[in-house]
């Protein structure tokens, strides 16, 4: 599977497409999700702490790169009203299946060309491994999309990878660096809290839920 993702990925990118190769893996899974590599059919373990003591009853809230809902549906059972969107289509498709009657929005929308409307709209915005998936050639682009569709007030929340150093890695994925974080900042973002975690699938590697508030 490591391997058809690496090939996917560099097949896309060398059409300049950097997204398309999501609607691959969805389609290719044939409605098993053992194989799609980020599908745990479960919340996020720190959006599920978070939510528990955080107030987000009737809050605005947008989940990014949704995948197959998990992070939408505990953001809902907690009150809030949620639009969640992923590039692929049939991701979509799958979250409306598992979800047939859920109070969750469900759309296709592109990261990287949003619909105006949604700037500084929202008051939770839950992104999860979007960022470290696309390339850090785009990484700017990406970083001002998500920091723009927030409403001053509001609350980000990041879950991620992290590297130490600004060195060019080869991917996906693509940790985030400290830098690259520090961008959130020209927007009027201020860190308020970081939780590291470990994946037990990769002890090793450094990963972080990162809440941010938006001035």
């Amino acid at each position: 599977m490591r391997k058809k993702l690496e090939n996917l990925v560099t097949e896309y990118q060398q059409k300049n497409d950097f997204t398309g190769w999501f609607e691959d893996i969805y389609t290719d899974a044939l409605g098993n999700p053992e194989q799609v590599p980020w599908a745990k059919m479960q919340p996020h373990p720190c959006l599920e702490n978070w939510v528990k003591i955080a107030n987000i009853t009737k809050k605005k809230a947008l989940v990014i790169g949704c995948g197959l809902g998990d992070d939408s549906e505990i953001l809902a059972q907690y009150k809030a009203n949620v639009t969640a969107f992923d590039i692929a289509p049939s991701s979509i498709e799958w979250c409306q299946k598992r979800f047939n009657n859920s109070s969750v929005n469900y759309l296709v929308a592109d990261l990287l060309n949003l619909d105006n409307s949604w700037k500084n709209s929202f008051e939770i915005i839950f992104e999860s491994r979007t960022i470290q998936a696309l390339p850090i050639t785009i990484r700017k682009e990406v970083i001002e999309a998500i920091a723009t569709s927030l409403k001053p007030g509001g609350t980000l929340l990041i879950v991620t990878r992290l590297r130490d150093t600004e060195d060019t890695i080869d991917g996906p994925p693509w940790p985030v660096s400290e830098a690259e974080l520090s961008q959130f900042s020209e927007y009027g973002y201020q860190e308020i809290n970081r939780i590291p975690y470990i994946d037990t699938n990769n002890p090793s590697v450094k990963q972080a839920l990162i809440e941010y508030q938006r001035n």
